[in-house]
């Protein structure tokens, strides 16, 4: 497997530029809180030689190539299997009680993507899986025999924003009735029967159901909730947190967060802004940005990818 082909860090430069001066002095720490393979750690670790650098990420495939990938950092390089909503349990595993900085590259993994076995991808025959971890939890398959109908169609509807959510889970439950759906090709067949033709012009009718299954399989949206807000409490001043958002749903729970850290909690009609009242994050960009053009023209999976960032600031006394 070649990782640096199948592994490029998405908004690379401008995530550095955005983290470097909260992370650049001496003992600063970083949590890469979704690791993957490594390639934004590694990044910060040669780039930053006082760095420590705490890997998290819930796939054991991933942490085992990111261990490979930055042995040569010694003990700069930390890594916890955890999901990332367990940020703060897992930087006082480490021995630290806070953070300069913080990076959230959301979204599924070129590895999970990139290996058919994994079942993420619709365009590949895998068996229905999409675990992150894939030592526990229900699968995809699992998901698609247990849930009713009605249940299906919110998840298509809430996680996937499927406007056919209704028709794809009767046909799907209809499917299984016959046989059990246990493999991705299958799933994309009953989906494309259901699909009028005129709609499968638009794009692939598997695509927001595969979305959908995934986010609900791992819990994504709901660890998401549980995550940022854990991370922006185990920023020390002037530390930063960073969050690369690749869908919407993602981004409006990222977006929600740091509205509220970096808003007023004076109660409404207060006379005056007491200090304890006074925002304790500022955002760093302006709305989200995106990624540039050369760099989606480069890497189609920065086409989407919606980033925010923000720094912790001192309140007055």
């Amino acid at each position: 497997m070649d990782i640096e082909r199948i592994h490029t860090p998405v908004m690379l430069e401008r995530t550095v530029e955005l983290l470097a001066p909260a992370i650049e002095g001496e003992h600063a720490v970083l949590v890469d809180a979704t690791l993957g393979m490594g390639g934004h750690s590694r990044a910060f670790l040669e780039r930053f030689p006082k760095l420590t650098v705490i890997g998290l990420d819930r796939d054991t495939d991933a942490l085992a190539i990111a261990r490979e990938r930055l042995a040569p950092f010694g003990d700069r390089a930390r890594f916890v299997h955890t999901v990332y909503d367990g940020i703060a349990q897992a930087i006082r595993s480490e021995g630290f009680d806070e953070v300069q900085g913080v990076l959230f590259d959301l979204g599924v993994s070129s590895l999970q993507l990139d290996r058919a076995e994994r079942g993420f991808a619709y365009a590949k025959d895998a068996p229905l899986d999409m675990r992150m971890d894939s030592s526990r939890g229900r699968t995809a398959a699992d998901v698609i025999a247990e849930s009713s109908e009605q249940e299906l169609r919110r998840i298509f509807q809430e996680y996937g924003e499927e406007k056919l959510a209704q028709r794809y889970a009767r046909a799907i439950v209809t499917a299984r009735a016959e046989a059990p759906i246990t493999r991705s090709a299958q799933l994309v067949a009953i989906l494309t029967d259901a699909t009028p033709v005129a709609v499968q012009r638009q794009g692939h009718p598997a695509k927001r159901v595969f979305q959908a299954l995934r986010i609900e399989v791992n819990e994504e949206l709901s660890v998401l909730e549980r995550a940022v807000p854990a991370a922006l409490d185990a920023v020390a001043i002037g530390g930063r947190i960073v969050v690369p958002a690749y869908q919407s749903l993602e981004d409006r729970i990222v977006k929600r967060a740091l509205q509220v850290a970096s808003g007023s909690t004076a109660p409404a009609g207060l006379p005056m802004e007491l200090p304890e009242h006074r925002p304790q994050f500022r955002l760093l960009v302006r709305g989200a940005e995106l990624a540039s053009e050369s760099e989606q023209a480069e890497n189609p999976r920065a086409k989407p990818v919606r980033l925010r960032a923000a720094e912790r600031v001192r309140r007055p006394s």
